[in-house]
């Protein structure tokens, strides 16, 4: 192999752990949303429907954040996730289906 593969392969598996890492942690803070709902429903101050709802967004968040880590070019992702402020995924969801385009994301605020 040459130097120019072997960097080219040691620059994809370093965007494809970047990619990993950011999926985990922005999976991690939809998750804690979701604990929220959990305990506040145990606290009396959710039922049931209004934690249902919580889950169905959770879903589609994860869903959009699961597209943007796993379809398409994860060199590009890499550099999105390492050069712009985190998507917030769960306004995106509120949104409706993404087109693709991850250009002008809002910052996170979970």
């Amino acid at each position: 192999m040459s130097a120019k593969s072997d960097r080219a392969k040691s620059d994809r598996e370093a965007a494809r752990e970047a990619v990993a890492a950011y999926h985990e942690t922005q999976l991690a803070a939809l998750v804690e949303r979701v604990g929220s709902a959990i305990d506040r429903f145990r606290g009396g101050q959710l039922n049931a429907f209004d934690v249902d709802q919580v889950l169905f967004h959770y879903s589609r968040a994860a869903k959009e954040l699961w597209k943007f880590c796993n379809l398409g070019d994860t060199e590009l992702a890499a550099n999105i996730v390492r050069e712009r402020p985190a998507v917030d995924w769960w306004a995106t969801a509120q949104k409706g289906p993404t087109t693709g385009n991850y250009a002008r994301p809002a910052p996170c605020t979970v």
